[in-house]
């Protein structure tokens, strides 16, 4: 690899500074800084309430935080106002943004009436103004990438959970983002069908794709991170590699959360 694709490879695709979130007087993220670089894959792990699906949302603007800097590429988000009156000054970087990282939820969020190619292929063709006959071989090769080529005619609802997640990390892909965010893309799935969509993740980490992961899955976490980052109670208690924080763990808090969630 040449010196150019070092520097590229390295080079942050979002990076959040001192970042603080409120509603109303609970704060939610109380300072937290965190910078995902290209190829990197980040989970984010702690308790319910920790803060970690609000700064998920945060980092594409979903929620809107009252201090601290977003950068995307280098390129910081513009605000206009201050503290609870802070919002983006500028809406065509929002959308930029938006469309460069592509968000998979905990709910599927497929639409109902729309077959699982047509669900795929939305975005591109609407969004981004694509040519419906470029995006459909793209839609169909990531159907098939994640095990539901054959399901491309199929309706949502004729879907499992498992296979209506692996439609929504598809959908996302098909936007060619330069990084993903999965918000619990497995805890709303039964034991069985959580295997199809933790198989599909991990594929992508091996392909060196950006990602930013919530999770309650441990193992998962272990598995596929570059870094992993424990939040507790809106702030970072520990981070560092996997190996580190499931191996040697520094904190109490870290430790006991661990003995709760690891599963033998």
């Amino acid at each position: 690899m040449d010196m150019n694709a070092d520097a590229l490879s390295d080079s942050p695709v979002i990076e959040i500074r001192d970042l603080h979130k409120s509603y109303g007087p609970l704060e939610v993220i109380k300072g937290v800084s965190l910078t995902a670089r290209r190829g990197q894959v980040i989970s984010l792990i702690g308790s319910s309430g920790s803060g970690k699906s609000t700064l998920l949302r945060c980092c594409n603007l979903l929620e809107l935080s009252q201090q601290g800097d977003i950068l995307f590429k280098g390129d910081a988000v513009r605000w206009r106002g201050q503290g609870g009156d802070r919002t983006p000054a500028d809406r065509a970087q929002v959308t930029r943004l938006r469309t460069n990282l592509s968000m998979v939820f905990q709910q599927f969020n497929l639409w109902s009436h729309m077959t699982i190619l047509q669900n795929v292929m939305e975005a591109p063709v609407t969004v981004l103004r694509q040519n419906p006959a470029e995006v459909e071989p793209r839609a169909r090769a990531l159907l098939a990438k994640v095990g539901i080529g054959d399901k491309a005619g199929a309706w949502p609802a004729q879907l499992s959970g498992g296979q209506q997640q692996r439609a929504a990390i598809a959908r996302a892909l098909c936007m060619q983002p330069d990084a993903l965010l999965l918000d619990e893309p497995t805890s709303a799935l039964d034991p069985e069908l959580q295997q199809e969509v933790v198989k599909v993740i991990k594929d992508l980490a091996a392909e060196h794709r950006t990602m930013i992961l919530v999770t309650h899955d441990m193992r998962l976490a272990a598995d596929v991170s570059d870094h992993v980052v424990f939040l507790h109670q809106g702030l970072i208690e520990e981070q560092g590699p996997p190996g580190q924080l499931f191996g040697a763990p520094q904190s109490e808090r870290l430790r006991q959360f661990l003995s709760a969630t690891m599963v033998a």
